[in-house]
Formats: C-alpha cells, structure tokens, sequence
C-alpha cells in the first residue's frame, strides 16, 4: 500500500486563526487561543496518522515586522516551518487584504512549496461578500504557488474536510516520520507551561501577557497526581505586583484555571504551586531567550 508523509506549515498574520485552524485539524487542542495576537511563540508541531498517511502540522506564530529580539526568534520559527514544509496552509481572515509591507506571499513563494490560501471566519460574512472576497484573493494569486483557495470557518468546522482533501492531494509519497499514535513533538512541560501562559493573557490586560514566560521546573508524575512547579517570569517589579494581586488573589486564579485545564489534557489530578519571578528585559537578551527555549 502506498503511504503518504509530510509537513505542513499554517502560517499567516497574528489572529487569523492559525491556532484554531491546528486545532480543528488534529482534533487536539495543542495551541492556546486568545483574542490577543502574538499568542502562539512556539513552532508547535500536531501529528495527525491514518492507515496510508502521516500529516505533520506546524502552527506558528503570526508574522509580524520584529521590534525586539523574541520577535526575532518567533520569526525565525516562521522560517524554518517554511523551509521544511511540503504543504502551506497561509491562512487570511475575512476582512483581510494583502500586505504589502510584510509581503508574505513573496515568503511563501520563495519555498517552492503548494500553498493552500485558506480564507477564514467565513461564517461572518455578509451579502456577497465571501464572493467578493475569493475573486479577490484569485487576482491577488495569479501566476503563484497557490494551487487552491478555500473557504473555512476554524470556530465552526466549517470546510475543514476540505482542508484535508487539499493536503493529502499534495502530500508526498513518504513512510510515517513519527510513531503512528504520535500527537506532538513536544514533551508535557511544555503544554503545563502554555496552559498557565493562557490564562495570564485571559486574566490580565495591555502589556503584562506579553511580558510574561513559564517555565515548569519541576513535573513529578505519580500513579494518580501531578506535581508541578511553575515559575513565571516578568520585567519589572510592578508588573510582578499586578500578577500576584492583592493578598494574591489574581495569581490564585490563574491556577485554579490552569489546573483544572491541565487535569482535563493530562487526564490526571494536578498539584501546581506557581512563583512569580523578575528577569528584566528578557525579551530583548539573547542568552535569556536561548534559556527559555527560543
């Protein structure tokens, strides 16, 4: 029996539902979403298997115009999903045009890859919109690796067999890269830390989300509990102050949220104690982003 394997890579702007999007398609939630961009930092890799195929999903996150040096390092995870991918998925929303300025369709192009142009959140579209909204994007692509143009709604499922019928007609004949009952590349400390980094971008407002980053530094499973420590860090003081709360009321709150989402992926009772901890101006050095992983 022929096998199909490949990677693919959803890439697009920040809230265009990328996340959504892998979730949809794996059947897993592996990526946290938010309304807020820049949510997903992380190349987060969902394996999908059936009897004749492997997909290998890439989420990444939202490219941007870097300001700082974790920008810089999410923009490079954009890249490297590029380099290695078999299929693209570059994901629009409804009311989105095409950006000059970041020209991802020129960074598309340049891997040489079939594009899937996904146009989502078609389920808020009004009168002819949707319509116009495909003609458009059709003239956008001329002459372009975009093979296809697919109307979806990530939220509602919408189309998202089509997804699939699109990816497996380009995917390349390849013996599985994972074991068949692979759901990720990545180790479970690294969904603990994500859940926790959720519900600080759900629970606080402006910039503090941004400044945030966990890291579990202990992850103890026993027969019947998890026993986890988190830390999270911050740049300034007054920031670690507004995470705590009063009396820590704020910080309480977040993991009663985080542990009862944990227990639900883990499938496992979750003990979490969290600290709260200041590295100054991490986003911006170097050696602190190489610790936390970037």
């Amino acid at each position: 029996m022929s096998h199909k394997a490949g990677f693919v890579s959803i890439v697009g702007k920040p809230n265009a539902g990328k996340s959504t999007l892998m979730n949809a398609l794996v059947g897993e939630r592996l990526s946290i979403i938010t309304r807020k961009a820049q949510t997903t930092r992380h190349r987060i890799m969902g394996i999908i298997s059936g009897q004749d195929f492997q997909i290998v999903y890439s989420d990444t996150p939202g490219i941007i115009k870097p300001q700082y040096k974790l920008q810089e390092s999410m923009m490079r995870f954009v890249q490297s999903s590029l380099v290695d991918a078999d299929v693209i998925l570059w994901i629009v929303e409804l009311g989105e045009k095409m950006d000059l300025e970041l020209d991802i369709l020129q960074k598309i192009s340049q891997a040489r890859t079939p594009v899937l142009l996904i146009l989502n959140k078609m389920d808020l579209a009004q009168g002819t919109q949707l319509a116009d909204k495909l003609q458009y994007w059709e003239q956008q692509t001329l002459g372009t690796s975009v093979a296809r143009i697919i109307p979806i709604s990530a939220l509602q499922g919408i189309n998202i067999d089509q997804v699939m019928d699109g990816i497996l007609e380009n995917l390349p004949q390849h013996p599985a890269y994972f074991p068949k009952d692979s759901l990720t590349d990545k180790p479970e400390r690294f969904f603990a830390a994500e859940i926790i980094r959720e519900k600080i971008f759900e629970n606080y407002k402006k910039e503090v989300p941004y400044s945030c980053e966990v890291v579990i530094t202990e992850f103890k499973e026993e027969e019947d509990i998890i026993r986890m420590r988190a830390e999270i860090y911050v740049e300034r003081k007054s920031q670690k102050g507004i995470i705590i709360g009063k009396q820590g009321t704020a910080l309480k709150k977040v993991g009663t949220e985080a542990r009862k989402d944990m227990e639900q992926f883990f499938q496992k009772k979750v003990f979490l104690e969290q600290f709260v901890k200041v590295e100054p101006d991490w986003r911006k050095k170097g050696q602190k982003l190489k610790r936390f992983g970037y």
